[in-house]
C-alpha cells in the first residue's frame, strides 16, 4: 500500500536575530571570578543607593548654612553632647559636607546616565543609518561628525552653556551631543560588517523593510561594543559635569554637585583646610574608577574571543 507524503510549501520562519549564548549565570560566574569588578560593583551600588535614598539617609539639609559651625573638622566630637556632629566636617558656609556629597551623587549619576542615553540613542541611530544606507546619506552624517570633532568639546560646551545658562537640563543635551560621534562611528563600522550577512539577506527576501532590518536584525548585533563604550562614557560625563560645575557653568550653586563643592572649596584649600575639597574629589575618583573597572570587565565579558576565560 502506497502512502502519499505531502510537503508543505510554506517557508519556515527565519529569525532575524541569531541565537545569543551569553547568560546571567555566566555573567555572575565571571563577575565573582574577577575580584576587582566585584569591588567596583559594590562601590557603585553604594553610590547609587546614596543617590536614590538621599532624602532618607542624609543627616542634615545640604543647603543649611551656619557661620558659627563653618569649617568644622571631620569626626570632631562636640564638647557638650559628646557626639560627632559632622562626619566629614563642614564647608566655608557651615554646611554639612556628608549631606552635600550624598545629594551630589544624584546630580552626578543623573547627568552621567542621561547624557549617555542622549548621545547613545542619537549616535547609534545615525551610525546604523549611515552604515546601512551608504552613499550620500553616509557621507553627510560622517561629515557632520568630522565637523564636530574639529571643535574642542570643552570649549564648545562652555560656549553653549554661557548662552543657555547653567542647569541640569541644559547640561545633559550638551554632554550627550558631545558624545554622539563615538557611537556613530562604531555603529557605522559594525553595520557595514553586518549588512551583507546571511540573516540580513534572509530578512530582505522575506520582504522586511529597511527600518525593520535595522532595528530587529542589525541593532542587536552591534550593541555589544556600544554598551562597553557607554559604560566608559558615563564616567567621562561625570568628569565633564564636575569640570563644568567647577567652572561655575554646570548647575546652579543651590544644587549640590561634587564639582560645585570642589569649586566652593578653592579658598579653603589655600587656607590649609583640606577636607572640603578632599571628600568630593574622593567621591568623584571612586565613582569614575568603579565605572571604568566595570567597563573593562564588560568589554572582556562581551568579547567572544575571551569567553573561554569567563
Amino acid at each position: 500500500m502506497s502512502q502519499t507524503v505531502q510537503l508543505s510549501t510554506t517557508p519556515a520562519p527565519v529569525s532575524l536575530m541569531p541565537p545569543q549564548t551569553s547568560t546571567w549565570k555566566r555573567a555572575r560566574r565571571s563577575l565573582f571570578k574577577a575580584k576587582w569588578p566585584l569591588l567596583a560593583l559594590l562601590i557603585l551600588s553604594v553610590v547609587v543607593f546614596m543617590a536614590l535614598f538621599a532624602g532618607q539617609i542624609s543627616p542634615k539639609d545640604p543647603n543649611r548654612q551656619s557661620l558659627i559651625e563653618r569649617l568644622q573638622e571631620p569626626m570632631k566630637v562636640d564638647a557638650k553632647t559628646g557626639k560627632v556632629e559632622f562626619i566629614l566636617g563642614t564647608d566655608g558656609l557651615g554646611r554639612d559636607l556628608w549631606s552635600r556629597i550624598i545629594y551630589g551623587a544624584q546630580v552626578s549619576l543623573a547627568v552621567g546616565v542621561m547624557a549617555v542615553v542622549v548621545g547613545g540613542l542619537l549616535g547609534t541611530s545615525l551610525g546604523i543609518i549611515a552604515g546601512y544606507m551608504g552613499g550620500r546619506v553616509d557621507d553627510t552624517i560622517m561629515r557632520l561628525a568630522d565637523i564636530q570633532l574639529a571643535f574642542p568639546f570643552i570649549l564648545l560646551a562652555i560656549m553653549v552653556l554661557v548662552v543657555l545658562g547653567p542647569g541640569v537640563w541644559n547640561l545633559i543635551p550638551v554632554l550627550g551631543i558631545g558624545q554622539w560621534v563615538t557611537y556613530a562611528r562604531i555603529a557605522r563600522g559594525q553595520t557595514i560588517a553586518q549588512r551583507e550577512k546571511e540573516y540580513v539577506e534572509a530578512a530582505r527576501s522575506m520582504g522586511a523593510g529597511n527600518i525593520r532590518i535595522m532595528l530587529q536584525a542589525i541593532l542587536p548585533n552591534v550593541l555589544a561594543p556600544l554598551i562597553v563604550i557607554a559604560s566608559f562614557n558615563v564616567a567621562s560625563a561625570i568628569l565633564s559635569e564636575a569640570s563644568l560645575s567647577f567652572l561655575g557653568l554646570g548647575v546652579p550653586p543651590t544644587v549640590p554637585t561634587w564639582g560645585g563643592i570642589l569649586n566652593e572649596s578653592r579658598d579653603q584649600i589655600l587656607a590649609g583646610k583640606w577636607w572640603p575639597a578632599f571628600f568630593p574629589g574622593l567621591a568623584i575618583m571612586l565613582t569614575v574608577l568603579a565605572i571604568n573597572i566595570l567597563g573593562d570587565w564588560l568589554r572582556d565579558f562581551l568579547d567572544p574571543r575571551l569567553r573561554g576565560r569567563s
